[in-house]
């Protein structure tokens, strides 16, 4: 215990100095002394407890002790706990596998551009430019709450850049009219017919569609609104809901017939399938809109397994759908593929991109346009043709 220059006792880590002043120290986690200096005792005790506190609950208290390490392991997980988990994973193995080995120990005040372009360059020879970017943003990101926060003065990645391109749009797979119909007639010999079916008349992701209840379906208005997914956590082996992608992923899709009779027809045939034990749990998540718990009773999942009785696993379906491309000799595509299709035909059709935008639950319109407004042979010439019948000949 410090006393004070009367000899009475000021706290633990507080004495009084001979000028008159009162000194607060503590020692921090790996060892090193913090010291400051106050003119009255309450103030000196209030840094002293606010610092341990901060220690204690794990918050950095000296910036200038902060690596890259500390404050991503902070970041992860009291910064961006709101997002969804896809999100945080990618985010946490972009960075185990690119980010930490080359600036993981430094300190963030050290941080330079430079040291950020090393990141990136080293990846260059070995891996994707799609996989490249997802750095980008995850250094980005990670920086950017930084600066936020004060930890650093400025953003070490300004004026940093990738340069190994993107896969192209042309190379986004989705079916051509033909190759749809001949996909849908082949698939009729699977088990998965209606799920793939579904998907090409509603756009949905694959997440979203294994999440599917009942209860997300109104009959009367004819409209399957998303505001669940499901998905299978292979690492801890259990099935796990939660939230859509993003705010703007809740949305509710006007049914086509054929969308609307192939939902009937799944409802008519609920009582007679296969059900496992699975099926009686009830999975709780938060509503990403309002924060409040909500349930996902997997006994009015719309879709199960034929043989299981359980859902299916996103992998499983692409695993699938790859074997019965290899019979039906089609060109491999996976699930996803059906959603960039969807899309397709939209734009073909005449749907405004803003309008697509919704039906897809995209955050940005960017995203629509660069992503999924493919522009096609057919397509080109039928727009030339159009613009031909409505000019005025000189």
């Amino acid at each position: 215990m410090g006393k004070n220059l009367k000899g009475r006792e000021c706290g633990k880590g507080i004495c009084q100095r001979k000028d008159g002043k009162y000194t607060a120290r503590y020692s921090a986690k790996n060892g090193k002394r913090h010291e400051r200096h106050f003119d009255t005792l309450p103030e000196a005790r209030n840094w002293l407890a606010e610092a341990q506190y901060k220690e204690s609950h794990e918050l950095v208290t000296d910036h200038s002790i902060l690596t890259v390490d500390m404050w991503f392991a902070y970041w992860i997980e009291n910064l961006i706990c709101d997002l969804a988990s896809n999100t945080r994973r990618n985010y946490r193995e972009r960075y185990k596998s690119n980010i930490q080995p080359v600036i993981g120990t430094m300190f963030m005040s050290d941080v330079r551009p430079m040291h950020c372009k090393a990141v990136l360059n080293r990846m260059e020879a070995e891996y994707a430019g799609s996989t490249i970017r997802q750095v980008y943003i995850t250094m980005g990101t990670l920086f950017k709450s930084a600066l936020m926060n004060g930890i650093i003065g400025k953003h070490p990645m300004d004026g940093v850049r990738y340069t190994k391109p993107l896969r192209a749009v042309d190379d986004i797979k989705f079916l051509s009219l033909e190759e749809q119909a001949k996909f849908l007639e082949a698939a009729k010999r699977s088990h998965n017919y209606r799920q793939y079916a579904l998907l090409l008349e509603t756009g949905l992701r694959t997440s979203e569609l294994i999440g599917l209840t009942w209860d997300s379906i109104s009959w009367e208005k004819r409209t399957l609104t998303v505001n669940k997914t499901l998905e299978y956590r292979h690492k801890q082996g259990c099935w796990r809901a939660g939230p859509p992608k993003t705010q703007k992923s809740y949305r509710t899709i006007p049914l086509t017939d054929r969308a609307y009779s192939i939902l009937r027809e799944c409802y008519e045939e609920r009582d007679v399938r296969k059900a496992s034990e699975v099926l009686t749990q009830t999975l709780e998540y938060l509503d990403r809109r309002t924060g409040q718990k909500m349930y996902l009773t997997m006994r009015d999942l719309v879709f199960v397994n034929w043989r299981t009785g359980e859902p299916a696993k996103n992998s499983s379906y692409d695993t699938h759908l790859y074997k019965l491309c290899d019979e039906a000799g089609f060109r491999s595509f996976c699930m996803h593929a059906l959603r960039h299709t969807y899309a397709t035909r939209a734009i073909e059709s005449g749907m405004p991109p803003k309008v697509l935008q919704k039906l897809l639950g995209h955050a940005s319109i960017k995203t629509t346009m660069d992503r999924y407004v493919h522009v096609t042979d057919d397509s080109l010439v039928s727009a030339v043709r159009q613009f031909e019948a409505n000019t005025i000949s000189p």
